[in-house]
């Protein structure tokens, strides 16, 4: 038996043989169809592990006829980057080049960058990939050049197919004849949450372990071994993470980080952590955004799984503090008026040095003196509520003392 993983060995070489996204590659599916037509754009492939995002580009790579290249951004350097992009300059990749960066998440900003000009002029075609929200991990340039397209998880109904597909092989290359009921795959389907590829790993090591028939004895030995997220989502657990934070249940918060971490979600957490520390914690506990980032820089030079500790560390910190909310609700605030076209000019005092009439506050006692800051036709609006937390109140009480004192003066 060939000791490459058997997912690879399996990997689809058409639109059709690709498991689940039918949006995305079925008969109608948006991408199937532009490619058919030859129209390849840049484009960033999200959603969660194992839903068939790698295999995806090796398909529209044998459709377009481009120079191939895969990275890595785990291990890729800038200077792997570098050399690729030099093809650009050759009869090599006279024809267009085609770059799949797998995980670009983990490629600084710097690295992305380093892209741009060679997608602009359209020297480099660049389909890329991440487990993250493109819009927090994406280089903006980036997203703004590329269509952005969803993978969902794989249905277990969708995922048995595959999953006869590798029995047939595994029997066929062992000269064997094991069988496995519809029920045991299925069961394997729904242990993987949807993960084609851990469920393909799940199989073949139930089909060593087993004897002629692979049952759900023979699978639940390797229960341990994947994330068991039955109907659950990646994205139903971040949400029950935070709302367990917020809700300032500890226990309820060590569950859902525990069940998180052993699905091997650690990039996920991370981010929710340091989102949650600033939304739902806020101005009651301004360190605890510093802390959790501190935590999640740890638990990424750490890895699992001593990295549960950082995490734990701060999430339970997290669900144990003080919450507010009301730096979210100004920014939220804020941003509808933005949306809604409010507010294009700033004060003539506040937008050049050219301009009278600007007030310095550091040269007024207590650094304060009052003048109108927001724009003419949002003069007087409010949009920051201080908390009732004691960071908070302390703050509103400071603030009114200095400013009431001056407008007695």
């Amino acid at each position: 038996m060939n000791n490459a993983q058997l997912a690879d060995l399996l990997r689809p070489k058409s639109f059709d043989d690709i498991v689940g996204q039918e949006h995305l590659f079925g008969k109608n599916g948006v991408v199937r169809r532009m490619v058919g037509s030859g129209r390849i754009t840049n484009m960033i492939f999200f959603g969660p592990p194992g839903t068939g995002k790698t295999t995806a580009s090796y398909v529209i790579a044998a459709e377009s006829g481009m120079r191939f290249h895969k990275l890595n951004a785990t291990t890729a350097s800038l200077s792997d980057v570098h050399s690729i992009l030099a093809e650009t300059d050759n009869l090599f990749g006279a024809g267009g080049i085609l770059l799949y960066i797998d995980e670009i998440q983990y490629f600084n900003k710097k690295q992305q960058q380093s892209l741009l000009e060679y997608i602009e002029d359209g020297r480099v075609t660049l389909i890329a990939s991440t487990t993250e929200n493109p819009h927090f991990y994406v280089y903006n340039a980036i997203v703004s050049r590329s269509s952005l397209f969803e993978f969902k998880s794989v249905a277990p109904a969708d995922c048995v197919g595959a999953l006869s597909r590798a029995l047939d092989y595994l029997n066929r290359e062992g000269g064997t004849q094991k069988t496995a009921e519809r029920d045991v795959l299925l069961k394997i389907a729904r242990m993987t949450s949807g993960d084609v590829r851990r469920a393909i790993g799940l199989l073949e090591n139930a089909y060593y372990a087993a004897e002629d028939v692979i049952d759900e004895t023979a699978v639940e030995q390797f229960r341990s071994g994947v994330g068991n997220f039955s109907d659950d989502t990646h994205y139903d657990l971040l949400s029950s993470l935070q709302k367990s934070i917020r809700g300032s249940d500890p226990d309820a918060t060590a569950f859902y980080l525990a069940r998180l971490l052993e699905a091997g979600e650690l990039i996920s957490v991370c981010r929710r952590l340091q989102v949650i520390a600033s939304e739902d914690i806020g101005l009651a506990y301004p360190l605890a955004a510093a802390v959790t980032r501190a935590c999640c820089e740890s638990a990424k030079e750490l890895g699992m799984p001593e990295a549960r500790i950082p995490l734990a560390n701060a999430a339970i910190m997290l669900a144990t503090a003080p919450k507010s909310n009301s730096a979210y609700n100004a920014i939220a605030a804020a941003t509808a008026d933005v949306e809604a076209g409010l507010g294009l000019t700033p004060p003539v005092h506040l937008q050049s040095p050219l301009y009278k009439g600007y007030k310095y506050p550091h040269d007024y006692e207590n650094h304060y003196v009052a003048q109108q800051y927001l724009p003419r036709d949002l003069a007087g609006k409010k949009y920051y509520d201080f908390g009732t937390n004691r960071q908070e109140s302390a703050s509103e009480q400071y603030w009114a003392t200095i400013k009431n004192q001056k407008k007695k003066s």
